[in-house]
């Protein structure tokens, strides 16, 4: 693990990636933000999770570190050890924790519950949608107070890398570290009023098959009767409305994503 400090002082902010080694974009982030040095209101904490994954080119080595929280100093699996030592560097801290997906290419943004991190945050940042998580949220580091997770767009891509730039400068000038792009103030970062929520409610079963491709985008609505996806070209129809969440056709081994329901706005 690799830890950066932007600031004097204990942190109050901060930001982790390379969670999944898999997923470089935010390290793309944070070696910006600690190339340009910037001066900074509020002491920020900047953390390269997984560094061995990261370099082997793997999402984990041994365990899912966010599967592994809060963690074993003494465990046996490298990630479980990982994981108790993030999480005692983000204690105090407002995180903001960076990761990209295989089925949706623009940001949006991830939280165990509505809180009121979450309401004052997320607007102000440039995301197309907010996920509740908490029914699926078991040893994630959204478990750990006042933490957002990003989904910054699609693995390995340069636009991910770079949305998980202009993602970190947004959350930093809604936490009051830095100013918002092009202000020489630390200022609101400008919210929006129309940030949808969503509510994850189940995960959406894949069948054993050598193809799959799916016909619904995450985000819209799919009604009853609709064919979502297939399996080896036989079609999988929705039992009933939902909005589709995470969805891919090889995202997950055991899944296509999750069934959701949109459960409001933040305004």
């Amino acid at each position: 693990m690799d830890v950066y400090e932007l600031g004097e002082g204990p942190a109050e902010v901060a930001v982790v990636a390379a969670i999944h080694g898999d997923e470089p974009c935010g390290v793309h982030a944070v070696e910006r933000l600690v190339a340009e040095e910037p001066d900074v209101e509020r002491t920020v904490k900047l953390v390269v999770a997984n560094e061995e994954a990261l370099e082997a080119e793997v999402r984990y080595l041994e365990a899912d570190l966010n599967r592994s929280f809060p963690g074993d100093p003494d465990a046996g699996a490298h990630e479980v050890r990982l994981a108790h030592r993030l999480r005692s560097e983000l204690v105090g801290c407002t995180t903001l924790a960076i990761h990209s997906t295989r089925s949706y290419a623009e940001p949006f943004a991830v939280v165990d519950s509505m809180d009121e991190v979450a309401r004052a945050v997320a607007p102000h940042l440039p995301v197309d949608a907010v996920i509740q998580t908490d029914a699926f949220t078991e040893g994630r580091l959204i478990e750990h107070p006042h933490t957002i997770e990003i989904e910054a767009g699609l693995q390995g891509s340069e636009a991910a890398a770079d949305n998980a730039y202009w993602v970190t400068r947004a959350f930093l000038a809604a936490t009051g570290a830095l100013p918002a792009p092009g202000s020489d103030d630390v200022i609101d970062a400008g919210g929006r009023e129309d940030v949808p929520v969503f509510r994850l409610r189940d995960r959406i079963s894949k069948p054993d098959a050598e193809e799959y491709e799916v016909f619904a985008r995450n985000f819209e609505r799919v009604e009853a009767g609709d064919r979502f996806a297939t399996a080896d070209g036989e079609p999988l129809r929705a039992e009933e409305p939902f909005y589709p969440v995470l969805l891919s056709a090889y995202g997950y081994r055991d899944q296509f994503g999750y069934v959701a329901e949109r459960v409001g706005a933040i305004e």
